[in-house]
């Protein structure tokens, strides 16, 4: 519970004929995590003279290739899939999405899959290709008119046939805008170069259409002169008719493309409604038939047999023994042993139901080492007493958790992250909710400003001394003692960490010091309140403790050592952040209710009577509602964020480490699909 899950090291040696079902077998039941052992074949010479590295099998390829297709005909027919019932219809397909039934396949093997894969996209391909090309030569001819019509757009007040500036055998003509300020120039240095040439002009109001008609010896030099006067050219090469014409005629067009398209769409709507489940279906067996293949690429092998290595959990090693044995029908020689020094062993972390939520955020910092503690009951237990700690407001743990129960019975069904956040952000309200009710807080003072008609009395279930409007000094005092403690828990399982692992100089100096300064302090301070006040003989232990402490830190670390204790105290002190969140969520609530108040007395003075009083009434609602609702989401991310930092850098910064890989075994990810009789 407080350690990974003790790991066995698995080397199986199995005869090449029992390969394709061991390792289908191994995929399927998801309990090995299998290690590639290719490159140390090509580096270690021992083996290399036994084994060579083996290679992915001879399908790979044409299973991938057939993957990719499956895939682009799928997202093609998704993108025509019918959406039905609106918007409010897609809201609830992500707040309740529909989990999808598995559908029974039959369990086949390589080349039957492959001779199935190419049924099926043969079938669809035949209906979907000839629409697809289709659809692309309607999107091109679309784009063309488009670009015509942006054209004809620019020239439809000037009445000349396009067709007549087509390029002859010796003429050349160029059409596009300029500014109307450099016309004149442009003209002057154009006849410079050659009289034999036409200049039509369109003025506009800053702007003038030009129409320029050359021979082509000058048309390099011509252009060169307009792109000096940032002329804007526009390509008239394909156009024919006026300008009106053409806009007329490409406006009717294009509306037919559209028409036809739609049609188009219509049909792959059915052909998507008919096949799409199929494809993502035959998807997911051909990506696990792709893993399959590709794993091979990690074994040794020799002329007859296969070599593996992996890792199973202590927990589920006979399981995985029965599982080798039965699919290589006992032909499979199997050596079990413990992890050594330098192995890179995986980690699996082994915990209660109600905190697996937690190990998310654990891997999101990093996997405990291996012979290390687990820190995620610990983080199950306190994080979201810390969650409540910041929020403290019954009315926002209310909100979160309604919002977490969402998650979990909405997104959480189908996708695990969201189901560990769901849960996760239940227990956070609910702390919240029983810290909130306890100092006084449920949407700041909403309930003794409107319900009970005292803004200064207190919500009924309030602890008067937790009171965190009254004493804000006793809410500082429990989070130093929070802090206190969960520190001094971090200290003593670094450790316990370090003796463990016999860095016997690192528990000293890292954590066994700091806990003596705790219980120095501890005997200094109750040396002084509670037996007989300064030089009693508790006080005197304590200040001795103290000063060993200090002669350790500069024995360790020199003068740096001493500097330490600064920021000792900073990561105490740090705690503080649990009040000022506490505060911070109540006095801003407390701010709307107040603003909301003040809108209720103050427009009936403006405008008297029922209307006054009753767009005070919306005003005021609207205030409430809003601010309530940004204070609610802005302290939510703040709880979140501040909880998540006591625990990364104040809490884990005391004795975790971290670094190793997560325990990944081999398995078959089937969302859609289950093998038959399973």
């Amino acid at each position: 519970m407080f350690k990974p899950a003790r790991m066995k090291k698995l080397k199986i040696l199995t005869l090449d004929a029992y390969s394709n079902s061991l390792i289908s077998a191994l995929q399927e039941e998801e309990v090995v995590q299998i290690h590639d052992i290719s490159e140390r074949i090509q580096q270690d010479a021992e083996w290399k003279q036994i084994l060579k590295p083996s290679k992915v099998t001879a399908y790979t390829g044409k299973v991938s290739s057939l993957q990719m297709k499956a895939t682009g005909i799928a997202d093609f027919l998704k993108s025509a899939e019918r959406k039905e019932g609106g918007i409010l219809a897609s809201v609830m397909g992500i707040l309740n999405p529909k989990v999808p039934e598995k559908r029974e396949v039959e369990d086949l093997d390589t080349e039957a899959l492959i001779e199935h894969a190419e049924s099926i996209l043969g079938k669809v391909e035949g209906q979907t290709k000839p629409i697809e090309e289709k659809l692309t030569a309607l999107d091109a001819e679309k784009s063309e008119l488009n670009n015509a019509l942006n054209v004809a757009n620019k020239l439809k007040n000037i009445d000349i046939d396009l067709s007549d500036l087509e390029e002859t055998k010796y003429t050349n003509a160029i059409t596009g805008r300029i500014s109307s300020t450099q016309l004149d120039e442009f003209k002057k240095e154009a006849n410079s170069i050659t009289d034999k040439i036409v200049i039509l002009e369109h003025a506009e109001k800053e702007t003038t259409v030009l129409f320029v008609i050359t021979l082509k010896e000058y048309d390099s030099e011509i252009s060169s002169i307009l792109r000096k006067y940032e002329f804007e050219l526009y390509d008239t090469s394909e156009l024919s008719g006026k300008p009106s014409v053409i806009i007329q005629n490409a406006e009717s067009r294009i509306a037919q493309i559209e028409s036809e398209k739609a049609g188009l769409i219509d049909n792959l709507a059915d052909i998507a409604e008919k096949w799409l489940d199929d494809l993502e279906v035959l998807k997911e067996q051909l990506e696990i038939e792709k893993n399959r293949n590709e794993i091979f690429a990690s074994f040794g092998e020799t002329e007859k047999t296969i070599m593996i290595e992996g890792w199973v959990t202590a927990k589920k090693l006979d399981e995985a023994l029965d599982i080798i044995n039965k699919s290589s029908d006992g032909h499979s020689i199997i050596e079990v042993t413990d992890p050594e020094d330098g192995d890179d062993i995986p980690v699996h972390l082994d915990n209660p139901r109600f905190a697996k939520p937690y190990e998310l955020f654990v891997h999101m910092y990093s996997p405990p080492r291996y012979k290390e503690t687990d820190p995620t009951l610990l983080f199950a237990l306190v994080f979201p007493f810390f969650f409540g700690f910041c929020l403290t407001d019954a009315g926002y743990g209310i909100i979160d958790a309604l919002i977490g129960l969402l998650l979990v019975f909405g997104l959480g069904k189908v996708n695990k992250v969201m189901h560990s956040l769901g849960l996760i952000l239940t227990a956070c309200g609910v702390w919240a909710v029983v810290l909130g009710l306890a100092t006084n807080s449920l949407f700041g003072d909403f309930i003794p400003r409107w319900i009970m008609g005292n803004a200064n009395a207190a919500v009924p279930t309030t602890i008067p001394m937790f009171n965190a409007f009254s004493f804000p000094q006793n809410i500082l005092l429990w989070a130093l003692i929070v802090g206190v403690i969960y520190t001094a828990i971090a200290l003593i399982i670094g450790a316990m960490d370090n003796i463990r692992m016999k860095q016997y100089r690192e528990a000293v100096e890292g954590q066994i010091v700091w806990l003596l300064v705790f219980i120095a302090i501890g005997l200094i301070g109750a040396g002084y309140m509670l037996f007989g006040g300064m030089w009693s003989i508790v006080f005197d232990i304590g200040l001795g403790l103290f000063i060993v402490t200090m002669v350790m830190q500069f024995y360790f670390n020199k003068i740096f050592g001493l500097m330490d204790y600064s920021g000792f105290l900073g990561t105490i002190l740090s705690y503080a952040r649990l009040l000022a969140l506490c505060l911070a969520t109540g006095g801003i609530a407390t701010t709307v209710n107040i603003v909301a108040n003040v809108v209720l007395t103050f427009f009936p003075g403006i405008i008297p009577g029922a209307v006054g009083a009753a767009i005070a009434m919306i005003i005021a609602i609207f205030i409430t509602l809003a601010g309530h609702t940004v204070n609610c989401a802005f302290q939510t991310l703040g709880a979140f964020v501040n909880s998540m930092r006591l625990h990364y850098v104040e809490f884990f910064g005391q004795f975790y480490v971290g670094g190793s890989q997560k325990f990944r075994a081999f398995r078959a990810r089937r969302k859609l699909t289950k093998l038959g009789g399973k």
